[in-house]
């Protein structure tokens, strides 16, 4: 039986700005022309929210002003534009502006937009690292349009794990008490097999199980791992993936004491509802776990990378080229980011006495 070390990312140490303060959550403002800042000033504009954050947008305050004014949202959404982190409002909204004044076009691609999400995400990912902020949510950015010489990722996901040294992370998607994980993230269909192996599997399982412990407060958390193939693999008939990688990881993490189960076959998985007897569930490729996660919980889903030192969540939508700048976009699965973001900060508070 094939071994690795295997180690999970050691949480970095969530401070608080001052005593009883409640969380400063970064927000990455993404592709503007896109539904991102729609989304943000419609969650932010719940006055609500400001009795559980200090939320600091890094992006524009003209932006910020433009998609406000077209949502007649100017008497709910209340702002202050600050210079730098030193100058946090507590308890408002707080803008930083990292880009001089452009031209919004919503709904189109443009390279202005694409190097405005990359200044934005850069500005927030020092605020978090300098302990600054105590999370950072990402709103959506477009994959093409911000690649440079210094992002040069398939996602957020990607680009996250890199810039903290993650060991492993995972990206998983979460409502309510369905978090969907996905052992291949991000890599074409023709190439998942060629990729998925005992130690790949083996390291995600750990990552998942150490994050529902720290990050959900489940203490044994109880997992469920979908085959790659039809049917699980029909005993080897439609495939080999399972007999010589999957299974043989779940049988040695039983013997350890762990309750990982499968393979499952992710059709009749799903239908008929054997994810809500499990704590988190490792899908074997993206579709695989995605198409059955939005179905189930699309505009209310989050996106969690797990792994992290730090926390990161982000909504499970995209830029939504279509419908942006027509205020027709829902804010619900941005205001579960923001939720996510502090209770993964208050769980991990909980378990990281301060010393």
């Amino acid at each position: 039986m094939e071994k690795t070390d295997i180690s999970v990312s050691k949480p970095q140490k969530i401070k608080r700005k001052k005593k009883g303060e409640l969380p400063v959550i970064g927000i990455s403002l993404g592709d503007f022309n896109g539904i991102g800042p729609e989304v943000v000033i419609k969650a932010l504009a719940d006055k609500r929210m400001l009795n559980m954050m200090t939320p600091v947008i890094f992006g524009s305050s003209k932006v910020v002003s433009f998609y406000r004014k077209s949502l007649n949202l100017e008497d709910s959404f209340n702002f202050m534009t600050i210079r730098s982190m030193d100058e946090i409002a507590y308890g408002k909204v707080n803008v930083i502006n990292c880009w001089q004044q452009v031209l919004v076009e919503a709904g189109k691609v443009t390279n202005e937009a694409g190097e405005a999400a990359w200044l934005s995400l850069k500005e927030a990912t020092q605020a978090l690292k300098d302990d600054y902020t105590d999370a950072i949510v990402t709103a959506p950015i477009n994959k093409h349009n911000i690649q440079n010489e210094e992002f040069k990722f398939a996602g957020h996901t990607e680009y996250f794990a890199q810039t903290f040294e993650a060991k492993d992370m995972l990206m998983m998607m979460v409502h309510d008490q369905l978090r969907v994980g996905v052992a291949t993230g991000h890599i074409p269909l023709n190439q998942v097999s060629n990729h998925l192996t005992r130690d790949l599997v083996r390291r995600k399982l750990k990552v998942m199980e150490e994050s529902l412990k720290l990050d959900f407060g489940i203490l044994k958390p109880k997992i469920a791992v979908l085959g790659l193939n039809p049917h699980a693999g029909e005993d080897g008939l439609l495939g080999s993936e399972e007999q010589e990688i999957i299974k043989p990881v779940i049988q040695e993490l039983k013997e350890e004491g762990k309750l990982i189960f499968g393979p499952f076959p992710a059709d009749g998985f799903f239908g008929v509802n054997m994810h809500k007897k499990f704590d988190g569930i490792l899908a074997m490729y993206h579709d695989q776990g995605l198409v059955a996660f939005k179905t189930m919980a699309f505009e209310q889903g989050v996106n969690f990378t797990a792994g992290l030192p730090v926390v990161r969540t982000s909504p499970d939508h995209g830029t939504a080229y279509d419908i942006a700048g027509k205020g027709e976009a829902s804010e619900v699965s941005m205001r579960e980011a923001f939720y996510l973001a502090c209770d993964v900060i208050k769980a991990r508070q909980e378990q990281m006495p301060d010393e």
